[in-house]
């Protein structure tokens, strides 16, 4: 992997629906200060998690293949655990460049559950993916994962970075609806299983009756990225970060103080 033929560096491409996979980008850029970066966001899609697998499967490598057209990045992440569940081997099979997905951090909550009950916050097209079962058996025999889907919080963490106050009683739900289930007493770990909840992870705990460990896939991507970027030389100078969305570049205002905070300042339309 090197600099393009204009002698520019390559931009990573980070792919969600809306503003979640900051969670991923800000974990990123703390490894890789100047790389490029395109965040694109399908805000036209949104929410993920209320289509049809056969619809994402054909939505999101058709949105990438454009996007990688466009941007020539050296490696896209999808920042969105429902389109990486339902998508990801169909965007593989696209592309020609590295792809990393994001998955259900089910792994690391099993090594770090002390009751050995696992709480899974998601939206309601992750919560029932084979792909989470699979995780499940491979990396959490023996323990108890439940499993909640709350759509809404990814409205709430679309308010908070619009500067708005998120719903409180959407938070308090989305606890009490892994809390209440039978076992749900023993939770003293959640996986918060779309890139928009960990915008929303000081709610959450505040939420919560008691202590409990919120954890996330990001760092690991992140090092991931890190990885199979090495041989990528990057500009002395912070690169350019773009900001690109399916929607109407109106609907990014409320948004622009908190994109600026990643570094983003450059707005266009897909």
């Amino acid at each position: 992997m090197t600099e393009t033929q204009t002698g520019e560096c390559p931009p990573l491409l980070f792919f969600d629906t809306g503003v979640g996979g900051l969670s991923v980008l800000g974990e990123t850029v703390k490894l890789l200060p100047n790389a490029p970066i395109v965040y694109a966001a399908d805000y036209a899609g949104l929410p993920y998690g209320m289509k049809s697998e056969v619809e994402l499967a054909a939505r999101v490598p058709a949105l990438l293949g454009r996007l990688v057209e466009r941007y020539k990045p050296a490696l896209t992440t999808i920042a969105c655990n429902t389109a990486s569940t339902i998508a990801l081997d169909h965007v593989r099979s696209a592309l020609d460049i590295p792809v990393v997905g994001t998955v259900p951090a089910i792994k690391p909550a099993s090594a770090l559950t002390k009751t050995g009950v696992i709480g899974l916050l998601g939206t309601r097209a992750t919560i029932r993916q084979p792909y989470v079962d699979r995780l499940a058996s491979d990396f959490a025999s023996g323990k108890i994962l439940l499993r909640h889907a709350a759509p809404e919080l990814v409205h709430a963490a679309e308010a908070k970075l619009r500067g708005e106050q998120p719903d409180s009683g959407v938070i308090e739900a989305a606890i009490a609806g892994l809390l209440d289930q039978t076992g749900g007493e023993r939770i003293d770990t959640v996986i918060l299983a779309c890139t928009h909840f960990p915008l929303l992870r000081d709610e959450l705990a505040a939420a919560a009756p008691r202590p409990i460990q919120f954890i996330d896939g990001a760092e690991g991507i992140a090092r991931r990225i890190v990885y199979l970027t090495e041989k990528l030389s990057w500009p002395i100078e912070p690169g350019e970060r773009i900001f690109v969305t399916t929607g109407e570049l109106a609907d990014i205002e409320p948004y622009r103080s908190a994109l600026a905070e990643y570094g983003i300042r450059r707005f266009e339309k897909l």
